[in-house]
């Protein structure tokens, strides 16, 4: 099955589940169904940079979007690098996130890689194909050169570096974080799934639908959300990605637990997994009747969901509290 095909199925599954069957049928009765565009509403404008970084090797090529801040002047700084969903693009990503806010107050550099629409016609990361998930090859290499290309060129804290994503960009950020554990120091997944869970199309489909018995063990810390109501990647994974974390069950005995409700928005559940030194090792979100969007995103962006808790403030937050114990060597 060709990229363009698994790009229409991706999107037929969509809108099936939300019973939207004339659109879902006419998708897949197409010879070819060129990429949707999007037009979300423009950020507000922010003082720093927003620059166009590219990278290449053996693999192709891939873009990326760089968000520096107005306060940074060389010195040391964590790096964020966001993994956009299926049809995004890093402008896209980037407006319904917030993360340019953030990186703004409090510091950080965000890099957006983006994903080549020649790989994926409606922009989906290759999470599931065997050569896109490990180290060195495909487009976790590219993303790996595009993370150390950043770190080169500017003052990053080689300890304070981190991956997250949506979607299939949040499956792409935890292939990211089991092959170069050396060089994320923790992970943020949002409503996607656990490395190696799928290894082709009908693994894929399956894995979205109802999980995976297995998948790759991730070695880093993690952090998880995941909307209960999502019906194209089911709240299941979430599950798979803590397990993908702590594979001994009894270290998920006696997580701490809270609740609590947004102010006219979801409740949730938000459940914490610390280390013996007290260190969060998982914190794993589940937003209660949210579907399949950012929570707490911004209504500029698409697969946004204001009415959630603020995901983005809670992943800075978790990366705050994370760094490698060492420097590590640039990674490719």
């Amino acid at each position: 099955m060709n990229q363009d095909r698994l790009a229409r199925m991706y999107e037929a599954t969509r809108l099936t589940r939300q019973g939207r069957l004339v659109e879902a049928s006419a998708l897949l009765q197409l010879p070819r169904m060129p990429a949707p565009v999007t037009r979300p509403r423009p950020a507000p404008v922010l003082p720093g940079r927003f620059l166009d970084v590219a990278h290449a090797n053996a693999a192709g090529e891939r873009r990326c979007k760089l968000y520096v801040p107005s306060g940074y002047s060389g010195q040391s700084v964590p790096l964020i690098v966001m993994l956009h969903g299926g049809t995004q693009s890093a402008d896209d990503f980037a407006t319904g996130t917030r993360m340019n806010e953030l990186a703004e107050r409090r510091g950080f550099l965000v890099a957006y890689p983006e994903q080549s629409r020649s790989a994926n016609p409606m922009g989906y990361w290759n999470w599931f194909r065997p050569q896109d998930q490990h180290r060195g090859s495909g487009e976790a290499s590219l993303i790996a050169g595009l993370t150390t290309q950043i770190i080169d060129a500017y003052a990053i804290d080689t300890r304070r570096v981190y991956v997250a994503g949506f979607s299939a960009g949040g499956a792409m950020a935890a292939v990211m974080a089991a092959a170069y554990p050396d060089v994320y120091a923790a992970a943020g997944v949002h409503s996607g799934l656990a490395a190696g869970t799928a290894h082709d199309v009908p693994s894929a489909f399956a894995a979205m639908a109802k999980g995976a018995p297995t998948g790759v063990g991730l070695p880093v810390p993690l952090i998880v959300f995941h909307g209960d109501g999502d019906e194209t990647v089911d709240h299941v994974n979430a599950d798979g990605l803590v397990r993908a974390v702590l594979p001994d069950a009894r270290d998920r005995q006696r997580p701490v637990t809270t609740s609590g409700r947004v102010a006219g928005g979801h409740a949730y559940t938000r459940r914490v997994y610390a280390d013996r030194d007290g260190t969060p090792r998982v914190e794993h979100w589940t937003i209660h009747g949210a579907g399949h969007a950012w929570s707490g995103g911004s209504p500029h962006g698409t697969y946004t969901d204001p009415r959630g808790p603020d995901a983005s403030t809670e992943l800075a937050r978790f990366f705050a509290q994370h760094a490698h114990l060492y420097a590590r060597q640039r990674a490719a």
